[in-house]
């Protein structure tokens, strides 16, 4: 059938969401940062989203479309709310999985007795903000040290030789990202390693996986 319906112009859409707020049918959802018309039977064309989009990206149109289906918008808004329930059912407090402080490697004491038979993680800044579930795949079990030879313009090989001269240091495991700037972290602990002859190189790693695509690099060191 012929009838008044919406249109989106994508290019004027600045992803803003409005829209779809707007819409009590849940005929509009944002898709890949652009609202869309998810289906025809969904919009009843009185255009209550029209007012709200401040880029004008939104206009009537008449169109051959489905009919507007009244039953069809309801299933629609039940289905989204029950999967909107069973989301916050399962949300939980994230527990934090950190065992000492200070954690940046600047302000860490040498001799601090969390280091003694630790599984030492020596992390990136930008790590535990790329990957969601770092507590849990990294920090848990472990004492943690982080930093940014970048913004921190420090080379960390000395601080983190002592720290493996002076303490029972069971194993160590780097996480860095894939981006240049954190190779100087990665080469700092390779160094402290090789200057406390504990390893021939960080290249020898019996570990190296990469997360996703979250540009993380895992590497471990173990019998250290």
């Amino acid at each position: 059938m012929i009838r008044k319906i919406i249109q989106i112009d994508e290019e004027k859409c600045n992803g803003c969401g409005l829209c779809a707020d707007a819409c009590h049918e849940g005929a509009i959802e944002m898709v890949n940062g652009k609202a869309k018309l998810m289906r025809d039977d969904y919009c009843d064309g009185l255009g209550d989203c029209l007012p709200t989009c401040p880029t004008n990206a939104i206009s009537f149109v008449e169109r051959e479309a489905a009919a507007y289906d009244e039953e069809a918008v309801k299933r629609h808004l039940s289905s989204r709310k029950t999967s909107s329930n069973r989301s916050t059912a399962n949300t939980s407090p994230v527990e934090s999985q950190l065992r000492q402080w200070p954690v940046q490697i600047k302000l860490a004491p040498v001799n601090a007795p969390y280091f003694d038979g630790a599984h030492l993680l020596i992390a990136a800044d930008c790590t535990a903000y790329a990957y969601g579930n770092f507590h849990q795949d990294f920090i848990r079990g472990k004492v943690t040290l982080i930093g940014c030879p970048k913004l921190d313009a420090v080379d960390y090989t000395e601080k983190l030789t002592d720290i493996i001269k002076n303490n029972n240091i069971k194993d160590v495991t780097i996480v860095r990202m894939e981006v240049p700037c954190c190779g100087g972290i990665e080469h700092a602990a390779a160094e402290a390693l090789k200057k406390q002859r504990k390893m021939d190189s960080l290249a020898s790693c019996n570990h190296l996986h990469r997360r996703g695509h979250s540009g993380l690099i895992n590497k471990k060191a173990q019998g250290i």
